[in-house]
């Protein structure tokens, strides 16, 4: 039988293995936004020859993934084990968040807010604005740092708001993050690479920390992790090794990718003289 609690967490109270099958997130409130919007973007792409079939290809591959993470039965396996739930971040943040960018998401925005009046040029002059700062490389450290303090981890297993606004913020700032890290120009790829760098080393940084920490620290987790055969600690030393491991790499090769694309247009640029 699964752990009981007074409180239910948002994805189920934890499973042990022969339920998780059978623990889909089928939550109504979830799933009509999902489809809201997977229909926005579909109406926008309409709307704008801007938008690729390739870069269409690759948001509903994000979508997909992204609902994969928030549906599948990794949402209840997330109550049971810490490195459950941190290989659903991982692919929110490292694999659906890229795939949504290059889906074409900012130019979907730009084309739903090109609307006159009072409001959308507001918008727009905002988002403009913002898109200058380096908001997703510090938002997203420090929301990832800040929701793996244990005391605010543990309250996304007691609190259904909790649970979103981790959610929320991580893949917000997610977005922000491979927005920059993917936008093209020398002077772009150059920030793109510093982001890259710099997103590693503090995740690998985290990842280290909960792989080396001499106990587990999350108590959520001190009970649930048995009917997998892992502590509570091992579980936390699988968790530190995902964020590490192939969480970081993702970055690394994310921030060479724009260090390379800058070195082919030095190269060319010299070629001409």
């Amino acid at each position: 039988m699964s752990t009981s609690s007074a409180y239910e967490p948002y994805c189920g109270n934890p499973p042990v293995p022969g339920q998780l099958l059978d623990s889909w997130n089928l939550d109504p409130v979830l799933l009509t936004i999902l489809a809201c919007v997977a229909a926005l973007y579909a109406m926008g792409a309409s709307r704008t020859r801007n938008v690729t079939r390739r870069e269409r290809a690759a948001f509903w591959i994000g979508w997909s993934v992204a609902t994969a993470a928030l549906v599948s039965p990794l949402c209840s396996l997330s109550v049971a084990l810490f490195s459950a739930r941190v290989g659903q971040h991982m692919v929110l943040t490292v694999v659906a968040a890229p795939l949504l960018i290059l889906g074409g998401v900012g130019q979907i925005i730009s084309e739903v807010t090109s609307g006159k009046g009072v409001l959308w040029p507001a918008i727009r002059a905002f988002i403009k604005a913002v898109g200058n700062w380096p908001i997703g490389l510090v938002s997203f450290a420090a929301f990832l740092w800040l929701w793996h303090v244990p005391v605010l981890y543990d309250s996304t297993l007691r609190s259904n708001t909790a649970y979103w606004i981790m959610h929320l913020s991580l893949f917000g700032s997610a977005l922000l993050l491979w927005r920059e890290l993917l936008q093209t120009g020398a002077e772009r790829r150059l920030i793109g690479f510093g982001t890259g760098f710099l997103t590693s080393l503090h995740m690998g940084s985290l990842g280290a920390l909960l792989t080396f920490a001499p106990s587990s620290i999350y108590t959520s987790h001190q009970v649930t992790t048995w009917p997998w055969g892992l502590s509570a600690l091992a579980d936390q030393q699988l968790g530190g090794l995902i964020m590490w491991v192939p969480g970081c790499t993702v970055f690394i090769m994310a921030g060479l990718f724009s260090m390379a694309a800058v070195l082919r247009n030095t190269e060319g640029e010299c070629k001409l003289f």
